[in-house]
């Protein structure tokens, strides 16, 4: 397979072979041609050349419909639901009419059950948190019993619970004949998981090989061409409460959100503060609060430095230093249709001079500065955001907030889709602005990355927040158990609510 866009090689003569029943990886840095490659399978986009055999026979997919009628199903990373519809609504679209949305309902209702994906087929999208919306994906593509199950990147915001439901899953599947393509950047995961591993390097074929006999570091060397940097920490140096949440308590934004039950928690200057959870157990209202999406807090129950912000707007609490990563990328990280630079406008305003003019050299100049310093592939500052790979994008996102030099810095899901050098990288970007003396919150659903970064441990369940923990105390089987709300004095709650 080859296909071009633009003077940009996105996938260069590629071979791929799969057999039935067969977990097989496809693995590669961001911007190696993975996606393409899947969406060349799945008929979202046409080869400039190269064939595909299906069964043996040549066949043309010249769009996902026909792909759906061969029997490929595909999981994609940036996900295509309508926010204004329900879950049953968004499933029954992609399906051939026969069926009603009642029958919808019901059949999202027992493969959810089926394979332990948490999961309402009458929550509007919209008020659905990132791991949520992967679970509708995940079920879409189940219901469709597919021949072959195309996954991108999905595990990238499951917690390590819903990560081995998931491959419980997928082995199920492939006993039964079905082939499955996964991408992932956790190598980890390859190798407990698949049975071959195809690796892509800058468009190219690097090699295939059997993951259960490679090591994490051979199969870097594969990707990346080197093993992932070492990340280094020094302990922590806490200096003063920067952000300070007391006693938050909010009622539903509408009946499908979670309510926030008298949270309290404080990070202090130069240390990094995590944030452990299953989604959709309150992560997005507590977001929302914080980075001032939501405004109707109490003024004094979110403090920054001392003063009152509950009631202060988004650019008013960056103007105090906060900056904030959202967990979603295209759409409220980045405006999809709008250039690099443009998007530097959303949260920076270093380029804007006197009454209103923007210095567009300047704002080139610092676009530039960003993704060079992150490794961000792209053309340059008028790229548009959607053109660019989901961890491109992410890495540009995360760079762009990091460069601002933050007082406070508020990341969700900060290397969400990002390969292994790169999430090194934003990893220790974060510890850097530790070290400098800023004041990190990160909200994460990757427990090993919590445990990586965090100097202290929170855990949501339920709209409430556990007691802090310092890491090196906390273990996966503890913090497992808090996801539950089971920490110390919230056990009678728990058990009033499964009353």
């Amino acid at each position: 397979m080859t296909k071009r866009f633009g003077a940009v090689v996105a996938n260069e003569d590629v071979a791929l072979t799969v057999q039935p029943g067969e977990i097989h990886a496809v693995l590669g840095e961001n911007g190696a041609g993975k996606s393409t490659l899947m969406k060349i399978v799945y008929g979202a986009l046409r080869p400039d050349s190269g064939e595909i055999r299906w069964d043996g026979r040549a066949v043309q997919v010249r769009n996902p419909h026909e792909a759906r009628a061969l029997g490929v199903a595909m999981v994609f990373q940036h996900f295509s639901l309508f926010d204004s519809l329900t879950v049953a609504e968004n499933v029954w679209l992609g399906m051939d009419g026969k069926v009603g949305l009642e029958e919808v309902s019901r059949g999202i209702q027992q493969k959810a059950a089926e394979y332990g994906l948490d999961l309402d087929p009458r929550k509007p999208v919209h008020v659905l948190s990132v791991g949520e919306r992967q679970r509708v994906e995940i079920v879409r593509a189940l219901l469709g019993d597919p021949k072959l199950l195309i996954l991108d990147e999905p595990t990238s915001v499951l917690t390590p619970q819903a990560v081995e439901k998931l491959f419980v899953t997928l082995r199920k599947l492939a006993a039964t004949g079905c082939s499955i393509l996964y991408i992932s950047h956790k190598l980890d995961e390859i190798r407990a998981l698949c049975h071959t591993c195809t690796v892509l390097r800058g468009g190219k074929l690097v090699g295939t090989c059997d993951p259960t006999q490679e090591s994490t570091g051979s199969l870097s060397r594969m990707m990346i061409g080197a093993e992932p940097p070492v990340l280094v920490r020094r302990p922590p140096r806490p200096g003063n409460v920067a952000l300070t949440v007391k006693d938050l308590s909010l009622a539903r934004w509408d009946r499908y959100s979670v309510p926030i039950d008298h949270v309290s928690l404080e990070v202090r200057e130069g240390e990094i503060v995590g944030i452990a959870g299953i989604s959709g157990n309150g992560q997005q209202e507590m977001l929302a609060t914080l980075s001032g999406e939501d405004p109707r807090a109490e003024n004094g129950m979110v403090r920054l430095f001392g003063a009152p912000i509950g009631r202060k707007g988004p650019a008013a609490r960056r103007k105090l230093g906060l900056h904030f990563v959202p967990e979603e990328r295209l759409g409220r990280g980045a405006v999809p249709s709008f250039s690099l630079a443009n998007n530097m406008l959303l949260t920076r305003r270093e380029s804007i001079r006197y009454v209103g003019w923007i210095d567009r050299a300047f704002l080139g100049k610092q676009t530039r500065g960003i993704l060079g310093r992150f490794g961000v592939k792209a053309p340059g500052p008028g790229a548009v955001a959607k053109s660019l790979s989901g961890g491109n994008l992410q890495k540009y996102i995360v760079g762009r907030e990091i460069d601002a030099i933050p007082k406070v810095l508020v990341a969700a899901q900060p290397t969400w889709g990002v390969d292994v050098g790169a999430s090194a990288q934003i990893r220790a970007e974060l510890i850097a602005l530790r070290d400098a003396g800023c004041a990190v919150l990160v909200v994460s659903e990757d427990l090993e990355e919590l445990f990586e970064i965090s100097d202290r441990l929170h855990v949501i369940a339920r709209g409430r927040l556990s007691p802090s923990i310092d890491t090196p105390e906390a273990t996966v089987e503890l913090v497992g158990e808090w996801m539950s709300g089971l920490w110390p004095g919230n056990e009678s709650r728990v058990a009033e609510g499964a009353a």
